[in-house]
Order: C-alpha cells, then structure tokens, then sequence
C-alpha cells in the first residue's frame, strides 16, 4: 500500500473516531440533562458508575489534547542553519532572543558585541558592547524591553546592560543597570518587569526601571538550584531552569505554581535556555540530552527536537511558528519549523466540521 493511501485511511479513521466520540456525547447529554433537572435522584446510575465514568472522560480529553498537539506540532523540521558571524575567534554562541518584529539578537562567548538579525539569519546591526569610558564587556544572555532597548547581562562584571539610545551620545550607550552575583539569564515579563537570574544565589530577581533608569519595585525568589535562564510566564510570572535538573514555573506574585519534571513526569538531563510562545506553551533545551521539548497547557510533552543538535543552550521562538537555537556545539544558530501554522484555535472544532464532511460522503 503506497503511503498516500495509508495516511489517508488513517485521517479518515481518525476523523471519524473524534466525530463518533462527539455524536455520543451530544445525544448522551441531550437525554440525560432534563432528567437529571426534572427529576429527584439518580434512577440506577451508581457512584462507581459516576466515577469511572469521570475516570474515563479524563483520559479520554487527555488522549484528544495529545491528538491535537500532535497534528499541531512538528518534529525536527530543520529550516536552515546560520553561521555565527564572530567565527570561533571570539567563541560560540551562546545567548538568544527574538523581538515581535521577527529580528533575533544572539551573543556568543567572549565576543564583544550584540549581533541583531533578519530571520533568514543575515546580520543588519552590530552593538558593540562598550561602556561611555571605553570599557568593554562581554555579554551573557539577552533581551529587548518594553521600551524597545536591548538588555544584556554581565557574568563578569555582575551587573546588566542596557543600551539607550537616548543619550548624549548620538549613536547611543550602555547603561549599567544594578548589582548582582553572577548574573546569567534575562528576560522581561507580561508586565514590563525585567528578569535576572542570578547562578550563584541561586535567585530570580525582578525589578522596574523609571525613566531615569533606576531600579524600583525589586523582588526575589530565593532557594533555587543553579538558575540558568529565565522567560516570561504564559499568564504572568516567570520560568526558570535549573542547572540541577529541573524548570518551575513562578506566577505573577512570585509563587511557586509548578515544577515541569514533577506535573509532566518528565526527566531533564541538564535544561539550558527556554521560551513560551503565545498559546502557552513552554520549550526547553536539555544540554545533556541534546533535545528540546514543548510543554503543552493540556496534554503530554512532545519532543521538538530530537536529533542533529550538539549543545543546545538559547531559544527563541517566533510569531511564525519557528523555533531559534543557539548550538554552542556547531557554533551557530539553528531555524526549526515547530509548529504547523502561526495562528490556530485551540479547540477541536475543525475535526468536528471536517469529521461531518466526510462521513456524510461515506
């Protein structure tokens, strides 16, 4: 049997078994709520009835979210490959971040300078990283603000970076922002707030920025082990890997919600960088693993990124769909394709419109 064939047999078993799970359920629920409303009791149905019948609706959904993620989500879908520009006299890179106009700024080790690029991965600015006094620096992670202005850390230093450029200077300047330990990840969350995590601490700080770039507003968790990078929360707060073997997930209070190894039973080698795009889901890069997973809000992990990575520790992702890594191993940045099309609902209802389609035909 050629493949055409095989795959379309398998799409229409597919959509007629989400349709038949659906006729069942409207016709089930049609009859049962008006004697349930009308009616005092429960006739025969039993609580063991009930329950497995809860059991079985919660794997039922679960395998529907796995389904749907699956025909959502891709796997090793390598788009192309960029080179890192400062070669491998400066080092590898390192440090990821990919602004809502689609530019990717990407830092590598030892390299004095932010590289700013187009999505095809050719470079259209260069920042070097040179204080007012001449002074160089070497950033670690970074980020774009609210505001627009990029945002570097400084593991040597330990302090972080802004570039503004508004100043007297007419092509602009780094700002030092703060103090900290050995600052590693940066991010900005929902709110405008900067993130920092500080390695040695063992600290997420965040903190707000006034107009004349002083610091306001800053608070910490404590108690975490070795936090690498930081990103946004999907509904506010932070995420946050461990060098130690786990990634949790902070609200907006600075709560614990999650720890992902824990709700998904998942077992991270060494996680590196992370990023969650605008659906909520939540991507990781396991160093030691040489992987990369998506965490969905409903259903189970799905490995992006199985093969052709050596070290993977930066990631960005974009609007449309693609997925950026920074593969300190092979010195450049990888372009995946993750998901099929940038904008999808999240419900199910184009099986259900398909399923009629096709079964009216049948």
């Amino acid at each position: 049997m050629d493949y055409t064939l095989e795959d379309a047999q398998r799409k229409e078993k597919l959509l007629k078994a989400v349709y038949s799970l659906q006729v069942k359920s409207d016709v089930t629920f049609q009859k049962a709520s008006p004697l349930l409303n009308s009616h005092p009791g429960m006739g025969m149905v039993t609580e063991q009835q009930v329950h497995q019948l809860a059991e079985k609706a919660k794997t039922i959904c679960h395998d529907l979210d796995n389904i749907k993620n699956h025909l959502y989500f891709r796997q090793n879908d390598l788009v192309r490959k960029i080179p890192n520009p400062n070669g491998r006299h400066y080092g590898n890179v390192c440090g990821i971040h990919c602004s809502l106009d689609g530019s990717i700024y990407v830092t590598s080790e030892n390299a004095p300078n932010v590289q700013i690029r187009h999505q095809s991965g050719q470079t259209f600015q260069a920042l070097p990283c040179v204080e007012w006094k001449k002074e160089t620096f070497l950033p670690e992670d970074v980020t774009v603000t609210r505001a627009g202005m990029v945002a570097v850390t400084d593991l040597l230093n330990g302090t972080i970076h802004i570039f503004s450029h508004h100043s007297k200077f007419s092509e602009g300047e780094w700002l030092r922002i703060g103090k900290f330990c050995s600052p590693r990840g940066i991010a900005v969350d929902a709110s405008g707030k900067i993130l920092v995590a500080d390695y040695t601490e063992g600290k997420v700080y965040s903190f707000a920025l006034d107009r004349a770039f002083k610091v306001q507003g800053t608070h910490s968790v404590s108690n975490l082990e070795g936090p690498r990078y930081v990103c946004s929360a999907p509904e506010g707060g932070f995420v946050v890997s461990e060098e130690c073997g786990d990634v949790k997930v902070f609200n907006s209070n600075h709560k614990l919600v999650s720890s992902i190894s824990r709700k998904y039973g998942h077992q991270f080698g060494n996680p590196a960088g992370l990023c969650t795009d605008r659906e909520g889901n939540i991507m990781v890069a396991d160093e030691q693993h040489q992987s990369i997973h998506l965490f969905p809000r409903s259903g189970s992990p799905i490995c992006l990124v199985s093969k052709g990575l050596q070290r993977p520790t930066g990631i960005a992702c974009s609007t449309q769909g693609l997925l950026f890594v920074t593969d300190s191993g092979d010195n450049d940045v990888k372009v995946f394709r993750y998901r099929v099309r940038p904008h999808y609902s999240s419900d199910l209802h184009f099986i259900h419109d398909d399923s009629r389609t096709l079964t009216s035909t049948l």
